[in-house]
């Protein structure tokens, strides 16, 4: 349990799939009807899309017994940093904000108030506390709210005087319960104004400076030639920009844009956010129809020469997809590569010009390996950071999902990038995104080839999140029980699973009946019957459990009349008999299940096998182990029936007479 908030309780939880850390605050609603008005309004929240935004996972409502009363449980995302934590060290040493910090992170945060904005939504809540560090130079704004939670006069009352600091950075008029998005203009004042002040006002100073420009704007004039005098960096802008923002007539404030433009754009003010780029003159469309409608020289020089406009890199990746393959020939693909992926790190929250920035690449990368199978694909791993970031930005949209897949596995093909894949959180991406989407074919089809691109001769970093990995996967087969590409896919990686030991014993039988039901649903895909029988090879080496599920009959037969049906349609292929002899090698070394394997008339099938094929050591070589255990099998059943007929012919011999020899 973390410190309670302004609205409720927070908790530290942990979700069993992913075993990721999330914060659930639980919120003490009046009545039902406010419960499910506060749920609606915040609904909205969940389809948030942004880099800087820590989103909301799930809602639900719970009933709580001991008060008798209904509780809201927003799911979020955990961070143990925040810049009140950053704002606290700086007054403890007394010393200032590293200026460029400083500015990188406002960026950031006017990035996610513009695109809040934009969408009507207000943040209501906005103060140091509330703004995570999710690492040293990426800060996401956090616990947004809802006007229905937020106009709980009584717990807000209740709140405040427990901690007085609590509504220090709400606006004059939120506190009369009015939010507007002029209310949000306050409060991003008053973090800038902690931010700047940091290294000569206190934690309580700070409180009732803050405090006082509600109702007295002298002390802030106070303050900033405080600020002059001690020459605290960018004193000027702040020296205009906060007597805008903190006006106590809401009317009277600036906006957000209008923050934008008086620091990053006519400011001096420098963020590597994408947003504070966006505010530039717009570039004339005559000019970018000029340029668009050259060659790939004239296109690349258009995206190089307004890298920051979303519209132009827009427009040259929708030309780019119209040009003939021809004409995309060496060398500019690899070029091209760089001043997309540019544009994608740039324009992070626009989805149309991600998705259109991944089909081109798709499209790139793939005629390039056409040309040259052993070409190496210029990626590192700030590149492949960058996709995964953008992927969990767009969380929701399923078509980015799996074109960013598809992109992975072309990466993941490159096995110096394989590991670096795995330290940037892919295979915890894969399980989030399967467990959420197994019903999404198209996502959970590429998700099971990029499995076994990853798994595939590579070396597991950490073992813990692929052992996850079966349990997901028999419920994708289990989801689709008839869509063979799946299957394909599926028995694949649970043919490699089961090779690196990533399986419990107790999904044995389960992953035996899934390989069987693959085989039956499409038994003329060869590659979805190789790697079938490899897996149940690779399970009854290990299992007797797993060889006696292969062999006893179920309800679509047994798994051997099933071996003897596949060997039929592929006589002729030495890969799939061999498969098939290394299966039955495996099965033959468990004495009880070798009388099952000769009253099915195996031993037939493996001496025609080695009548056929001489030449495959390896397949010689499983085949001869099964005939061996099997002939050895049928000596030894024949000595006890021998042994049995003398015993029972000497049963009934009358005592004295002679025993036949």
């Amino acid at each position: 349990q973390l410190s309670p908030g302004a609205l409720g309780v927070n908790l530290v939880v942990e979700e069993l799939a992913t075993e990721a850390k999330l914060v659930i605050k639980q919120v003490e609603c009046l009545d039902e009807h406010h419960t499910n008005e506060a749920l609606e309004e915040l609904r909205p929240l969940l389809k948030l899309q942004h880099a800087h935004i820590s989103l909301y996972q799930e809602l639900f409502i719970t009933w709580n017994s001991e008060v008798s009363s209904l509780s809201l449980c927003l799911v979020m995302e955990y961070s143990q940093g925040s810049l009140q934590m950053v704002i606290q060290s700086k007054r403890e040493e007394k010393a200032e904000m590293d200026p460029k910090w400083m500015q990188e992170i406002l960026g950031q945060m006017l990035d996610a108030l513009e695109y809040l904005h934009q969408l009507s939504i207000i943040h209501r809540n906005l103060k140091p506390s509330n703004i995570s560090l999710v690492s040293k130079n990426h800060c996401k704004l956090q616990d947004l709210s809802s006007n229905a939670l937020m106009t709980h006069r009584a717990k807000w009352n209740v709140r405040a005087e427990e901690d007085p600091f609590q509504k220090s950075w709400m606006a004059p008029e939120a506190l009369d319960f009015t939010f507007s998005q002029m209310s949000d203009v306050w409060s991003l004042g008053c973090i800038m104004l902690d931010m700047a002040s940091c290294s000569f006002l206190n934690a309580t100073e700070a409180m009732y400076l803050r405090k006082s420009l509600r109702q007295n704007s002298g002390s802030l004039k106070a303050i900033l030639k405080t600020m002059e005098e001690k020459h605290i960096p960018d004193v000027e802008t702040f020296s205009s920009l906060l007597p805008l923002m903190l006006q106590i007539n809401p009317l009277d404030r600036i906006t957000i844009k209008a923050v934008v433009r008086m620091t990053f754009v006519s400011g001096s003010f420098k963020s590597s956010c994408v947003a504070m780029t966006l505010h530039q003159q717009v570039v004339p469309e005559i000019i970018t129809n000029i340029l668009l409608e050259g060659n790939v020289t004239s296109i690349l020089e258009a995206m190089e020469n307004f890298p920051s406009r979303p519209e132009v890199q827009l427009k040259a990746m929708k030309r780019l997809l119209q040009i003939p393959e021809d004409q995309l020939g060496l060398p500019w693909p690899m070029g091209l590569v760089e001043v997309v992926v540019t544009a994608m790190k740039l324009h992070e929250r626009i989805l149309d010009l991600q998705l259109c920035a991944c089909s081109l690449l798709l499209r790139i990368l793939s005629h390039v390996l056409v040309q040259d199978a052993e070409a190496q694909v210029p990626w590192d791993i700030s590149i492949i950071c960058s996709l995964l970031s953008i992927m969990r930005s767009h969380s929701d949209s399923e078509q980015l999902i799996t074109q960013g897949y598809s992109l992975l596995t072309i990466i993941s093909s490159q096995v110096q990038v394989s590991e670096e894949l795995q330290k940037a959180g892919l295979f915890e991406l894969i399980l989030e995104h399967l467990y959420r989407f197994s019903k999404d074919r198209d996502i959970c089809f590429s998700a099971l080839g990029l499995l076994w691109s990853l798994l595939v001769d590579a070396v597991i970093v950490n073992k813990d999140p692929v052992v996850k990995i079966p349990a997901l996967v028999i419920q994708v087969l289990d989801t689709h029980p008839t869509d063979a590409e799946i299957a394909e896919a599926g028995c694949a990686v649970f043919w490699l699973l089961s090779l690196l030991g990533c399986m419990s014993e107790w999904q044995f039988e389960k992953v035996v009946e899934l390989l069987l039901q693959s085989i039956r649903l499409s038994q003329e895909r060869v590659l979805l019957v190789n790697n079938a029988y490899r897996g149940l090879a690779s399970l009854a080496k290990v299992s007797e459990l797993a060889a006696f599920r292969v062999v006893m009959p179920q309800d679509g037969g047994s798994g051997l009349t099933l071996l003897q049906e596949t060997y039929q349609l592929y006589k002729d292929d030495p890969e799939v008999v061999e498969n098939l002899c290394m299966l039955l090698a495996h099965l033959s070394s468990y004495k009880e299940i070798l009388p099952e394997l000769e009253s099915s008339g195996i031993r037939a099938l493996v001496r025609e096998i080695q009548g056929r094929f001489t030449s495959s050591l390896e397949l010689v070589s499983y085949a001869e182990k099964a005939s061996l255990s099997l002939e050895a099998a049928l000596h030894s059943s024949q000595e006890r029936k021998l042994r049995g007929a003398a015993v029972r012919e000497e049963a009934f011999l009358p005592e004295g007479r002679p025993h036949l020899p």
